[in-house]
């Protein structure tokens, strides 16, 4: 059978801008897409540039964009995709600097990941003398949910929606790793904290908008996304509440368990809290699901069933208490 692979194409020395160029190959049965390439760039075209290295999902190297979607070229299947979308188009990865055809520049990705901190933290001698043979990882003493199994290939970067409008966001990879250090038993615990301080800043676990196309592109079932959210609860178990996403949480729940039900006239009170300016600025959302009927009556009586919705809430609390520890 021969197809036409639809190929995104930008020499910085010679091109404007991006463009495609059709080619035409005849494929045979378990071709990837990667084979196609590289036969379309050593036969019909040698100034084709692609990234590729293992060939078997390893490395992560030639991840790229085919017909829409973040795979990795490797493992892609030219029937599969073309029974499914009867076309074949390649294209470079989305939100990273394009260097020559499907090659894109990874140096922002990487400093992403080095920002993060992607080693364990020193040790102070005091506790490793108090640990005393603690500090070697044994089967069941940790739970690193796969994010370990992550390969760096980008996917998740380019099929990111905030990373499309926010370039500073650290990026689904970037946060599973520091979720991988939090993890580690190994990490000291003043360590863990500076960890989470870091990343409820601007540009960090607060800025994911939880779309969840990074969960569907990753190769490796890594689930960056629930990464994410492990670090929120982490953020908020330790007390840091100040940031405005910590706040929508803790605001939310805390509604929730008084009235048995969401207030929506409450929560953007509970977001801005002394933020004067922020207060002000609500006012004309305030007026506008007053008119709307969006504010319940604080006259009203309880809704009903609302003593079980506080049993939920005090028996998460017993089930998580850990006895001569504080929380929040």
């Amino acid at each position: 059978m021969r197809l036409t692979f639809a190929i995104t194409r930008w020499n910085p020395e010679t091109d404007t801008h991006l463009h495609e160029e059709d080619y035409r190959l005849e494929v045979s049965r378990g071709m990837t897409v990667l084979d196609a390439l590289i036969r379309i760039k050593n036969e019909q075209d040698g100034t084709l540039s692609l990234r590729y290295s293992c060939r078997s999902a390893i490395c992560g190297s030639c991840a790229m964009e085919i017909n829409g979607t973040e795979k990795l070229a490797c493992r892609t299947s030219v029937r599969k995709e073309w029974e499914r979308h009867g076309q074949i188009a390649v294209a470079p990865l989305r939100n990273l600097p394009v260097i020559k055809d499907l090659v894109v520049d990874m140096s922002s990705f990487w400093g992403k990941i080095r920002g993060v901190t992607p080693w364990l933290s020193t040790i102070p001698r005091a506790e490793i003398e108090q640990a005393a043979g603690q500090l070697t990882l044994s089967p069941g003493s940790y739970q690193f949910h796969n994010v370990d199994a992550c390969i760096m290939c980008g996917a998740c970067v380019a099929a990111c929606t905030t990373h499309e409008v926010s370039e500073g966001f650290l990026g689904p990879a970037a946060l599973a790793k520091a979720d991988r250090f939090l993890a580690d038993p190994r990490e000291p615990v003043a360590s863990k904290r500076m960890r989470l301080t870091e990343l409820e800043k601007d540009n960090g676990i607060w800025d994911c908008v939880r779309c969840n196309f990074c969960v569907q592109v990753c190769p490796k079932d890594v689930g960056p996304l629930e990464a994410i959210i492990r670090l929120r609860r982490a953020t908020i178990g330790a007390g840091l509440v100040s940031s405005g996403g910590a706040r929508h949480v803790t605001g939310f729940a805390d509604i929730v368990e008084r009235e048995g039900r969401l207030n929506e006239a409450l929560m953007p009170l509970k977001i801005a809290r002394f933020n004067l300016r922020r207060m002000l600025s609500v006012i004309p959302l305030g007026i506008k699901m007053f008119v709307k009927g969006k504010i319940p009556n604080p006259f009203a009586r309880p809704i009903p069933g609302i003593g079980q919705v506080r049993a939920i809430f005090n028996a998460l609390r017993d089930a998580t208490r850990v006895p001569g520890r504080t929380h929040p």
